[in-house]
């Protein structure tokens, strides 16, 4: 995978002005009066009616722009009961004008602290800006800025501030207490009304600050980034971020053109969390964080906590919140009944935007649930579906970890889809991918301006393969993040399983580097221990706080102890690719079948390690592309060779111990190599085309190979155990022919026979155990509703009392070519 160039930073989209919000504003500083406040009227020149919510204050861009911008577009809704209230209100009398009487000059600002708040490089905004109680009354500052007047507006008060000059505005009101009080804020060709975001008290409690510090914030996804709420009695956006070597940091969107300076937030002691309640703005908002580094340079990020985007390639972060209402409590209520390595477990791998391309969520959620269903498969698993700016990595280039991609829709269309493979009796896995993230310089990269998320050892920091940038697992902080970020697709979206991208390369410290280029741990040796530490946290605390959840490790190397549990020392993950299976398997079924006796030992030997770990079998994405061929273009000979040899192969891997997965587009027998441009040849299974019966056939076992292996327990129940296989005949390499046993808990068999050679072989013995008196074909490859020659049995095979394989009893079986054949006992 290679990066991808920085996209352009999105047009601002300007807002409508804001009209007055209805309700009464809390005090921040002092306790309020009892009788609430009536709401003012917006006194706009241009904008909405008065009623509605708006998103927060515009910084003015030149005035006909804005005039025209403010008549185009409708003002933001943040809360339907407010603004339906607000609409009925009837207009309150107007406050008595006061002109400046009573209204004193403020104490002239500080020039250090006014040059770092105009330079956003403040750190108590809140500390200048908003209103104090002061000797001699309260003292009120403003920064707006462009606006050509700010006054203050409270019951029967109306005080235009003095213009310090730079967009501040200041005045000392001779009251004894805080008053609620709102702003009218004027500009060339109109006037709005707005909630003081500095009369805010922080809108992120102690004990969140205190778990964000500790590392220790299992829900971080609640504490950070962009949250609609009602903070103090008024609707909002709480925006929150951990920059911890920021001078400053300020909000900039759509609702104040994308010009940061009057909104400053504030930092919460030592924690590195920033905070701004700015009332007015809700969901729909677009948003970044205009960061002041260290050098005293500014940078526009995209939140790493944004739960919802733009779409690429624009990048910018958009305020949201979930009204999903799930349908899917009867599944999430047994999906822990049985462990998933005593449960059958048959993936379908899917990459969402390519499989039926130009689909929506809600469109996949009319058409995935049911072919997945009819194919039979237990589970889908989605290549990563976080948001990611180039659409060439299929998703391994992640930007947005907390994020659905927008490509297809919003984020509750994503749990509607969710919901519907629920439904349909289907689980869900997801790629995660916490192995590394891309260089784009709106994202993640040396995000507040100093290595954060990344490690600080250039040597650590940098990928060797991608061009990508790997995770400080050291770090508290960012090891929160990840791990919270685990668990949040499993709480927020209902998701079943997380397959953990790139494991190896997280292991270890030499990973595709050359001597010279990596730093051993603490203890010379190579492994890293930080991320270990980490894989161990995010499984435990996954598997803890979600109960039927399976993790699952693409892991390439003999790390001892992937699925072994985190209190037996082991990583904890649940299941792990058998990366070693699919390639040995491979390098035989692409031989000639005159060379394969040379290879026999590549598809046996996987039992020799089937029980040091839980796997699964992938044939995934990675072995369909870039040169790769598809499955069924591995296989020599001619065309119904490479087909029979394909359908040998997936009765094969049915039959192994180890779960099943496999790649969208191989379950029909697709020639062609995966695209994430195009997806899978649909037009193969076109009753007009005229070879469409031989995918349709392949097509076909596939759904008759998960209806046997979901209904036959010896193929799932022992995965995990040496009790569940015995081998029959492993070792008739002159003939191509492989024989075993599988066993269920109680023990009963069911009896898998391979013969990779193109002949029919006759009268060909196979000793069977004692017990049942015969033994009926239960699946056939071979089958001619596979598109096979038919060589099938007929009536159930009765054993023999002639010793073959170290058994006193045989049958004789008619292997037909190039095919596998299952047998129960009738």
């Amino acid at each position: 995978m290679t990066a991808r160039k920085p996209s352009r930073k999105p047009e601002p989209a300007a807002p409508a002005p804001e009209a007055p919000l209805d309700g009464t504003p809390i005090a921040a500083t002092l306790s309020s009066p009892q009788a609430a406040a009536p709401a003012e009227h917006a006194k706009a020149v241009a904008g909405p009616a008065a009623g509605t919510l708006a998103a927060a204050e515009p910084a003015a861009p030149p005035a006909k722009k804005r005039a025209t911008r403010a008549a185009k577009k409708p003002a933001t809704t943040t809360a339907a009961a407010p603004a339906k209230r607000a609409k009925k209100a009837a207009a309150p009398p107007r406050p008595r004008s006061a002109g400046n009487q009573g209204l004193h000059p403020a104490a002239p600002w500080d020039p250090a602290d006014r040059g770092r708040l105009l330079a956003g490089e403040h750190h108590a905004p809140h500390d200048l800006l908003g209103a104090h109680q002061v000797r001699g009354g309260v003292e009120i500052r403003v920064l707006r800025p462009f606006a050509r007047s700010v006054t203050v507006l409270a019951k029967g008060l109306r005080a235009p501030l003095h213009d310090d000059g730079d967009g501040l505005f200041s005045g000392l009101l001779p009251v004894p207490a805080v008053p609620e009080y709102r702003l009218l804020v004027a500009y060339d060709d109109n006037e709005i009304e707005i909630h003081d975001p500095y009369r805010f008290l922080p809108a992120l409690g102690e004990l969140d600050l205190h778990l964000i510090g500790e590392g220790r914030h299992e829900e971080l996804w609640t504490a950070l980034g962009a949250r609609p709420m009602e903070h103090q009695g008024v609707a909002g956006t709480r925006f929150t971020v951990w920059a911890p070597n920021a001078r400053g940091v300020r909000v900039c969107g759509d609702f104040n053109y994308w010009n940061g300076t009057g909104f400053p937030m504030r930092s919460l002691g030592s924690s590195g969390v920033w905070e701004l309640f700015l009332p007015g703005t809700g969901e729909g908002a677009l948003y970044k964080f205009d960061i002041c580094r260290p050098d005293g340079s500014h940078t526009m990020r995209a939140d790493p906590m944004a739960r919802h985007t733009e779409v690429p390639p624009a990048n910018a972060s958009v305020v949201t919140a979930s009204h999903h209402v799930w349908q899917d409590q009867e599944w999430m209520a047994k999906r822990g009944n049985v462990p998933v390595h005593e449960a059958p477990f048959s993936v379908y791998e899917v990459h969402l935007s390519s499989w039926r391309p130009g689909l929506t969520y809600r469109q996949l959620a009319d058409q995935l649930p049911a072919y997945v269903r009819d194919l039979g498969f237990t589970h889908v698993e989605l290549m990563p579906v976080a948001e990611h700016p180039f659409g060439g990595s299929w998703g391994y280039q992640v930007t947005g970890f907390y994020a659905p991609t927008s490509r297809m829709g919003s984020p509750d269309d994503f749990r509607f889809l969710i919901d519907a493979l629920h439904r349909a009796g289907i689980g869900v896995i997801v790629d995660w991918v916490p192995a590394h993230f891309p260089r784009d310089d709106w994202a993640l990269a040396e995000f507040d301006g100093r290595p954060l998320y990344e490690h600080s050892d250039p040597r650590r920091a940098a990928h060797p393969d991608w061009g990508t940038l790997e995770f400080d697992y050291g770090r508290t902080e960012v090891r929160n993040f990840l791990v919270a970020n685990a668990t949040y697709w499993c709480e927020e979206f209902h998701i079943d399983g997380l397959r953990v991208d790139a494991v190896a390369s997280m292991l270890y410290l030499d990973y595709s580097r050359e001597d010279g280029d990596w730093s051993p741990n603490e203890f010379g040796g190579r492994e890293n221990l930080d991320a270990v530490a980490f894989l161990q946290e995010m499984n435990a605390t996954v598997y803890r706080r979600n109960p039927g959840v399976v993790t699952i490790a693409e892991e390439s190397t003999a790390w001892d102890g992937v699925t072994r549990a985190t209190d037996h020392g082991g990583l904890g993950f649940g299941l792990k690719w058998n990366m070693g299976w699919m390639h040995d398997s491979l390098v035989y079924v692409s031989k000639e079948p005159v060379h394969r006796k040379y290879h026999h030992n590549e598809m046996t030997f996987s039992m020799v390690y089937a029980y040091s770990e839980n796997y699964v079998l992938p044939i995934s994405h990675d072995e369909v592309v870039h040169g790769k061929r598809a499955l069924v273009s591995k296989m020599p000979g001619d065309w119904w060779q490479q087909r029979a040899t394909h359908r040998a192969y997936l009765g094969f891997m049915w039959a192994h111990p180890g779960k099943q997965l496999l790649f969208m587009g191989q379950e029909f027998a697709q020639g062609a190599e995966w695209s994430e441009g195009h997806g899978p040849d649909w037009w193969l299974l076109d009753p007009s085309y005229a070879a469409e019966s031989d995918h349709r056939g392949v097509r076909t076992l596939v759904s008759d190979l998960n209806r046997v292996y979901g209904a036959t327990p010896a193929l799932w129940q022992r995965d995990t155990l040496p009790e569940g296989f015995a081998w029959v005949d492993g070792g008739a390499a002159e003939d191509n022919v492989f024989a075993f046993l599988r066993h269920d808990a109680k023990g009963a068999p069911l009896l898998a026979v391979c013969n990779f050679s193109p002949v029919v072989r006759h009268d060909y013995r196979v000793g069977v155990p004692e017990g049942p008196r015969a033994w009926e074909e239960v699946l056939n490859t071979d089958a001619a509703r596979y598109g096979g020659s038919d060589v099938v049995s007929g009536a159930p095979l009765k054993p023999e009392a002639v010793a073959s394989h170290g058994r006193a009893s045989s049958v004789a079986l008619t292997l037909p070519p190039l095919a596998t054949v299952w047998f129960k006992p009738a």
